[in-house]
């Protein structure tokens, strides 16, 4: 209660990337999502105002390009597959507060207007480069690999036009310290080194427009310029200040952006350098504050393989929920998953983990107890509010300790391991005391018992909410139901 009184007042906000909606959801926008959401839920709990932002990412050619190859209207094709984004938030139990869409109005107004404020630092010019629409970006022939873009394996495409450039090069050193010192501070470690290195090469300058003509007329106009269209990424990252009321809500975005030193975006590895570099320096220029933090995730492979349509590997979400449950899922990769680094997910390892931390596990733990507490009829109002083994009393404190300290560095594998190493002294508990033996004069040990299953309860609330309100109602009831059924 201490904690929550403290940080009363206090504002997290918190930003997933924007997918694009040339396709459907897939796992690896589930895994960041989820893993986002349990940092908006724990910051919620430490007693914190939160603002939990996602979307989806609706301008540039691979979504004009999608939409012609289905033979839908580009605007009711990214609608589509905008509103099966959405829907994660009741299929995932999302807690998020803003779903934004880059083609509303409010974001053209804000993408605009961070245009003209960084206006000293465009200018226009032709161009010659090697463009990859799967990136939605230019490379250099040194950073192909056996002259494939190093992320779509594909071919890029040769383009010339005039377009509008962005003076990235005018913001390296100061890039670079903002980074050095942690003032942009960038997790894991790896990834800052990532960024320091590329930085090493030097920076040059960005081409931040298209030709309206190559976009098929798709994305948000340059201002007073129609003939050409804001790049899709340099009007993409401008959804975690559009959203927050840049332009439009001066007081709401001064106290969530400007005057807010806690500010995460929660990024995969591949889209690093757009937010430790481009978003950062496009701020700079505009005059305005820099985000705190970058937690950047690793992918989610399938069978050792990346998830690619080609392959026909990619895995559908509500498949795995619908059979398996919300949680479930959320579990597997909360705990399965590598925080940085990249993660495979087969059904042996999903079904495995089901088994024997959910269904065995957690499940068995809960049943047993609530059985024992029934049969010895304890009634809920009688449950003591303290604990008579210091031993258990420890064993909680530890789990409570590693498990925020684990959430503080994104380590959401630990934090759910120092939880169910509480789980598994339980049952050592359990088993070492045999209260179904004599019941009557171990009413303590199964109070106990009642208590740390409490207090698991609120530990897993961010990760596994409704299981955490299934064992609240149990509890309150005495009344045991399967959490997780096993799997036959």
């Amino acid at each position: 209660m201490a904690k929550k009184k403290e940080n009363k007042g206090k504002k997290f906000y918190i930003s997933t990337a924007l997918p694009y909606v040339n396709s459907r959801p897939h796992l690896g926008f589930a895994l960041e999502i989820i893993q986002a959401d349990v940092l908006a839920r724990y910051h919620r709990n430490l007693g914190e105002e939160v603002f939990f932002l996602t979307g989806t990412d609706e301008n540039g050619l691979k979504i004009a390009r999608a939409a012609e190859e289905a033979g839908v209207p580009v605007e009711k094709f990214a609608k589509k597959n905008a509103d099966a984004f959405y829907k994660l938030k009741k299929l995932l139990n999302l807690s998020f507060d803003d779903f934004i869409r880059t083609t509303e109005e409010r974001h053209i107004k804000a993408v605009q207007k961070l245009w003209k404020a960084g206006k000293k630092d465009i200018y226009k010019k032709k161009y010659r480069g090697l463009y990859c629409v799967g990136c939605e970006q230019f490379y250099k022939g040194n950073e192909l690999v056996d002259g494939l873009c190093p992320e779509h394996r594909i071919k890029p495409e040769l383009i010339e036009e005039e377009n509008y450039f962005f003076k990235l090069s005018e913001y390296e050193k100061q890039l670079r310290g903002l980074i050095e010192k942690d003032v942009l501070k960038i997790t894991p470690s790896t990834r800052k080194n990532e960024i320091l290195g590329f930085l090493d090469k030097g920076l040059e300058d960005i081409c931040v427009s298209r030709s309206a003509e190559r976009a098929r007329n798709w994305g948000i106009p340059v201002p007073d310029e129609p003939g050409q269209k804001i790049w899709c990424w340099f009007d993409a990252v401008v959804n975690y200040i559009s959203a927050l009321g840049y332009g439009a809500d001066d007081e709401n975005f001064a106290q969530w952006w400007q005057e807010n030193d806690n500010k995460l975006h929660v990024i995969g590895k591949g889209i690093l350098t757009f937010h430790a570099l481009y978003w950062p320096a496009a701020l700079l220029s505009a005059g305005l504050a820099l985000p705190n933090n970058l937690f950047v995730h690793g992918y989610v492979t399938v069978a050792g393989q990346k998830m690619s349509k080609s392959l026909g590997n990619i895995v559908d979400p509500a498949g795995l929920v619908r059979k398996y449950g919300t949680d479930a899922v959320r579990y597997f990769f909360l705990r399965e998953a590598s925080p940085f680094d990249d993660s495979d997910f087969t059904m042996e390892k999903f079904e495995d983990r089901y088994n024997a931390d959910l269904a065995k596990g957690l499940g068995n733990l809960v049943a047993r107890v609530i059985a024992l507490a029934a049969k010895l009829k304890i009634k809920n109002e009688k449950l003591k509010i303290t604990i008579e083994n210091l031993k258990i009393k420890g064993e909680i404190g530890s789990a409570k300790e590693n498990c925020e300290k684990a959430l503080e560095e994104f380590k959401f594998n630990e934090a759910l391991q120092a939880t169910w190493e509480l789980i598994g002294f339980c049952d050592r508990y359990i088993e070492q005391e045999k209260p179904w033996e004599d019941a009557e004069n171990k009413s303590g040990v199964i109070n106990d018992l009642l208590f740390a299953i409490g207090e698991i309860a609120v530990l897993i609330n961010p990760f596994l909410p409704e299981t955490s309100q299934k064992i609240i109602r149990q509890l309150q009831s005495l009344e045991s139901a399967p959490l997780f059924p096993r799997l036959d």
